[in-house]
């Protein structure tokens, strides 16, 4: 490696632990009362468009996109509060591997894998997603025949999004897991799957 190439990725690496230490101060400051307000939102993605375009970190990029589209139309719903602010809480716990999946083993989800349809199928949607925001994964279902909404006994398929953390429960997406965790000890045909492997039949 040469002297030049030496120092441009030292400069990198500094300027990425540099931004991921910002990054996490900021969701710090974002969620310590407990919610996102509109100029909160807009305060994020302005940071997180100067950063962007100078970082690798995917994570960086992935926040950037979902914040320009919470924002597209001009109201913020109260899921993509949700969603974002239990995205930011987990930043700011370092409950997070950054631009990584948790492992599967650490939520309840089906084993083995259950093959997925769409046609005549229902499916709901939690957390935080690489594919898009939730109304873009509910989008993705409905084009192939399925139906997409919130969780009721007649789910069947609760996708779960990649940016899942170790504290889950706590998280407002916890009560749809466990609650399709219940119906399932059941006997009802609720399958809680992976975004990973839900996206691999689209």
């Amino acid at each position: 490696m040469t002297n030049d190439a030496f120092y441009n990725r030292v400069s990198a690496d500094r300027i990425t632990s540099r931004q991921i230490d910002e990054l996490i101060g900021i969701a710090r400051g974002l969620c310590a009362d407990g919610t996102l307000n509109e100029q909160e939102v807009e305060y994020l993605q302005k940071w997180l468009a100067c950063n962007a375009a100078i970082s690798d970190q995917p994570i960086i990029r992935t926040l950037f996109d979902r914040t320009n589209a919470i924002l597209a139309d001009g109201m913020i719903t109260q899921d993509e509060r949700a969603d974002l602010f239990d995205t930011l809480n987990s930043l700011a716990e370092r409950d997070f591997e950054l631009g990584e999946v948790l492992k599967p083993t650490t939520l309840p989800l089906c084993d083995p894998v259950p093959d997925i349809s769409f046609a005549g199928r229902r499916f709901a949607f939690t957390g935080t997603f690489n594919f898009g925001q939730r109304k873009d994964c509910e989008r993705a279902v409905i084009e192939r025949g399925g139906m997409a909404g919130g969780l009721v006994q007649t789910t069947d398929f609760l996708v779960i999004g990649a940016y899942a953390t170790e504290s889950w429960k706590h998280s407002s997406m916890g009560t749809k897991i466990i609650k399709a965790c219940d119906w399932r000890d059941q006997g009802i045909s609720v399958a809680i799957v992976s975004e990973q492997h839900w996206s691999a039949y689209l």
